[in-house]
Formats: C-alpha cells, sequence, structure tokens
C-alpha cells in the first residue's frame, strides 16, 4: 500500500511536469508571444564621449515614439566603443574617428564586418580660461605647444606662465583626431607625440573643470560640450590663412580648420530594428537634436 501511493504520487508528479513543459512550448509557439518578443527588444550602444550626450538625447527621443524599443548608452571613449564591436558585445559603436586599418582587420577575423555611418559633424574646440589674453593661435603653434616645444604663454603672445597641457585619455577618438590633426598637423609621416606633461583627463568635464580653475590650461573638447565659463580660441590653418571660430557654419563650411565627422558603427549590416534606428538618427527628427545639442547637422554639411 505504501508503496502504491508513492507510486502515484510519483506518476501525478511526471505528469504535472509534462503539462508544464507542453503549456510553456505552447506559449513560445504562439502568435502573440513571437510578436511580443518581437516588439520588446534592447539596443546596446557604446563608445565615444563625445557622441555620449547625442547619443542619450536620440535614445530618449527615440523610445518615446517607439516603446517597444530600449537603447541603453554608455560611454567610455571611441576605443572602448570600437574594441566591445570587435567582440560582439554591443549592437551599435559610438565613435568620434574613424575605425583603424588594425581595428577593422580584428574585427574581421573575429567575423564581424563593421558597416560606418557617420551621424554627425562636430568641431573641436580650443578651450582656455576666460582671463587668459590669448585669443588666436595657427595649428603650428598648437602643436609646438602640445609637444613642449612651446612652454610659456608669453612665447604666444600671453602672460608670462608656464602652459598647462590638458589631453583626453588615449581610448578617446578626440585624443586620437587631435594627435593626428594639431600635434602631428595632418601629416602622416609625422611621428610627434604629447609631451610628456600633458595631464590626461578621462572626460570632457574633467578637460573644463580645469580650465576653469586654471588660468594657465589649454585643452580641447567638442563644440557641443563648451560652456560660457571657457574662452573659445580663433585656429588658423597657418601663418597667412584667417583665423576661424568654432561654430556650427564655419564647421560646415570646412572654414573651421578642427572639423570632424562622427560615427556610429555596426557589426555588419544592421538588422532591420536597428537599420529603422539609425533612418531616424539621419532623418529630419535626430538631425534636430544635433542641432539642439550644438553639433552640426549633416543637412547643413
Amino acid at each position: 500500500m505504501h508503496v502504491s501511493r508513492k507510486l502515484t504520487l510519483t506518476v501525478r508528479l511526471a505528469l504535472s511536469i509534462l503539462v508544464m513543459l507542453a503549456a510553456l512550448t505552447a506559449c513560445k509557439r504562439s502568435p502573440e508571444g513571437v510578436e511580443a518578443a518581437e516588439s520588446r527588444s534592447a539596443i546596446e550602444n557604446k563608445g565615444s564621449d563625445t557622441l555620449v550626450n547625442l547619443a542619450l538625447a536620440w535614445a530618449e527621443a527615440y523610445h518615446q515614439i517607439n516603446p517597444g524599443v530600449s537603447i541603453a548608452v554608455t560611454g567610455g571613449g571611441s576605443g572602448t566603443g570600437i574594441a566591445a564591436l570587435i567582440n560582439g558585445t554591443v549592437d551599435i559603436a559610438n565613435a568620434s574617428r574613424q575605425m583603424k586599418a588594425e581595428e577593422i582587420a580584428a574585427a574581421q577575423a573575429n567575423g564581424i564586418a563593421p558597416v560606418e555611418f557617420t551621424v554627425a559633424i562636430d568641431a573641436l574646440a580650443i578651450i582656455v580660461h576666460p582671463d587668459n589674453p590669448v585669443s588666436q593661435l595657427t595649428i603650428r603653434q598648437l602643436s609646438d605647444m602640445f609637444t613642449g616645444r612651446i612652454t610659456n604663454w608669453n612665447e604666444v603672445g600671453g602672460n608670462d606662465a608656464p602652459i598647462v597641457l590638458l589631453s583626453r585619455e588615449t581610448n578617446s577618438g578626440t585624443h586620437v583626431y587631435f594627435l593626428e590633426q594639431v600635434v602631428r598637423q595632418g601629416d602622416s609621416q609625422n611621428k610627434d607625440i604629447f609631451a610628456p606633461q600633458t595631464l590626461l583627463m578621462p572626460s570632457s568635464v574633467g578637460i573644463t573643470s580645469e580650465i576653469q580653475r586654471n588660468p594657465n590650461a589649454i585643452g580641447y573638447d567638442g563644440l557641443g560640450y563648451v560652456t560660457g565659463n571657457e574662452k573659445v580660441i580663433a585656429v588658423s590653418r597657418g601663418d597667412n590663412a584667417p583665423y576661424v571660430l568654432p561654430a556650427a557654419e564655419t564647421a560646415a563650411d570646412g572654414s573651421y580648420p578642427l572639423a570632424r565627422d562622427l560615427y556610429m558603427y555596426t557589426a555588419g549590416e544592421p538588422s532591420r530594428q536597428i537599420r529603422a534606428y539609425l533612418d531616424w538618427i539621419l532623418g529630419p527628427e535626430g538631425q534636430a537634436i544635433v542641432r539642439e545639442l550644438g553639433f552640426v547637422p549633416l543637412s547643413q554639411n
């Protein structure tokens, strides 16, 4: 009798488990379940700190019109986003520079073919303390300052004071762009590097904070991050070229020497959902947000 009851309980338990499994299988296969799964999804977006505020604004606005799509945005620098793309851990990598040949090769070796999308234009502003009397500099002067060949402000028409150099960290696409276009003056054969006394900051906020408290500091930042608490320097390509201030108009028409494209990369051709998001970014609504945040919309180029 005792054995019989134990067998009966075992059979009932087995039947219950089978029923539960069948129900779960039915739920997974039901059209309603498929539609629900497709209507709720997340897009992982990581990378450039220059782009992070813009990417957050895009994500928030897009979620309002497409509540079923959640977009997780994090910064960390262009190099961080590109590394995550190479490793297959993000859907979209934000970058303030183009991917390097070795990065593309690493992605391809991992079975990933990066696809590039230009999403906005930025003007890289040279910033100093508002009390600094210097108002204009050439690319060559900036190169000499950031390599340590010029170390005192009086050598470029300023006060008799040591120059304090501020830069983003090496994983930043903005750091790479500044190294190539300013420190090395756009010469691919030039091997100049930042002066060893350059202070490397983890974010745009770090640079602006140091500028605001140190009258001898000089740094650089995306135009969309510049506030009234910093002075912006007019930049010239050379001794006989005009000095131009960064602005949406001068970045769009190419007269400002330090204008650059901003990018998003996907791991291969984007899925239908990611493609829809990118199309929205590149459309009127997404580009209107570009303008609102102080960057240059593609339509203005």
